[in-house]
C-alpha cells in the first residue's frame, strides 16, 4: 500500500461518512464536516485494517483506473458508522438543549 492508496482513502471518506451518515437510524445532530472528517478518518483505518487482517474479496470495481474491493468498502463504512454514532452520542451527551 502506498501513499497514493492513502490519499484515495480519504477522498473516497468524504463519501464514506456521508453514506454512514444515511445508515444509521434517526437524526443525528452532528454537522456536515465532522461527518466528512470521521469519513475519511474510517476509510484509512478500514484500508489498513483490512490490509492488516487479509479482508480482501474478489468482488472488485474499477473507477477512473483506480480498482477497489466492495469488502474493503464494507469495513470502511462500517468503522465510519460506529465513528459517527459515537460522534452523534457525544454530542448529544454534551449538549446543553434542554
Amino acid at each position: 500500500m502506498d501513499v497514493q492508496d492513502y490519499a484515495v482513502a480519504i477522498v473516497f471518506g468524504a463519501v464514506i461518512g456521508v453514506v454512514a451518515r444515511a445508515v444509521l437510524p434517526g437524526r443525528q445532530e452532528i454537522g456536515v464536516i465532522p461527518t466528512v472528517l470521521i469519513g475519511m478518518g474510517a476509510a484509512v483505518a478500514g484500508t489498513w485494517a483490512a490490509n492488516r487482517w487479509d479482508v480482501h474479496s474478489d468482488l472488485l470495481f474499477t473507477v477512473t483506473g483506480r480498482t477497489f474491493d466492495w469488502a474493503v468498502i464494507g469495513v470502511q463504512v462500517g468503522i465510519a458508522v460506529v465513528g459517527v454514532a459515537i460522534a452523534a452520542l457525544l454530542v448529544k451527551a454534551f449538549s446543553t438543549d434542554s
